[in-house]
């Protein structure tokens, strides 16, 4: 089908994949070739939890559709050069390719990042925005170059709200369709190498990993800001929370309210939390 293009997709879930096919090929696109990174950072030894991950992924492939786990960048462009792509769409991979990959698809590679950019360039945006409690989020594909989220913008749309309890599953049914609303529009002009906006100068952040410090509540902090980091958490992945010393005992708290609740209460800089779940820490 050369009148669309081949394209390849490079994510990091199940349903984030279906998200992009379905996308290029109600666009006139074929997908040929799916990639997931198998660690946060190439050439490092495989995350936990990718054998799971890659298990849904491979059952879930197309027929006939091929799935690249590369360990490199080196790697995944010697791969991606055998399948004579016109375009790479990415949602998720947190690598900086190499101009050298980035110049394999004869139209480069189009990235789909969960924010308004240039704020939150990076891997983190949907945490930090959570974490600095914005009550919305937005949606942007970008031309690809060799910084972190810094290329011409092609497609963006804002305004798409943040659960107070938010997880991936709640956030994404909300951020699905406007994904695919600005893929759809990206995929109409990525073939002009005129097309996008460069970004601007102004309100340039950046969204990393959280750091270290962060994993503990700092009573210090707002009731405010401590709620909005034990969301963080929960968003992050099940289980996961920051830890708090009340009445004498560590906990990880899983989840708080900011109004009168069942459970310990957190005093903390302007006013309490309430601890609605929580496990021991010993």
């Amino acid at each position: 089908m050369r009148n669309g293009m081949r394209v390849g997709l490079i994510s990091f879930g199940v349903q984030e994949f279906a998200a992009l096919h379905e996308t290029c090929v109600e666009a006139g696109h074929e997908p040929v070739v799916y990639g997931y990174s198998r660690s946060m950072r190439p050439r490092r030894a495989t995350d936990d939890g990718v054998a799971e991950v890659v298990g849904q992924i491979t059952a879930a492939l197309p027929a006939g559709m091929d799935l690249l786990l590369p360990g490199s960048s080196e790697g995944l462009g010697a791969a991606l050069r055998g399948y004579d792509l016109d375009l790479v769409v990415c949602y998720g991979f947190s690598w900086r390719l190499p101009a050298s990959v980035l110049r394999i698809p004869r139209y480069g590679v189009a990235n789909v990042h969960c924010s308004m950019l240039p704020k939150y360039r990076g891997p983190a945006p949907v945490p930090w925005a959570i974490r600095n409690g914005d009550s919305h989020l937005g949606v942007t594909v970008h031309r690809m170059n060799e910084w972190f989220d810094a290329g011409p913008i092609l497609a963006q749309q804002d305004g798409i709200p943040i659960p107070d309890d938010v997880t991936p599953a709640r956030l994404w049914p909300k951020l699905s369709p406007a994904l695919r609303r600005v893929l759809a529009l990206a995929l109409d002009g990525v073939t002009d190498p005129a097309a996008g906006e460069p970004q601007p100068a102004q309100g340039v952040s950046y969204a990393g990993l959280m750091e270290p410090e962060f994993s503990v509540v700092d009573t210090a902090k707002t009731a405010r800001e401590v709620h909005n980091q034990v969301r963080t958490f929960r968003f992050m992945g099940p289980g996961l929370g920051p830890v708090a010393t009340v009445d004498g005992h560590r906990l990880k708290i899983l989840r708080t309210s900011l109004t009168p609740a069942d459970g310990p209460r957190l005093d903390c800089a302007d006013g309490p939390v309430w601890i609605t779940a929580f496990e021991p820490v010993t």
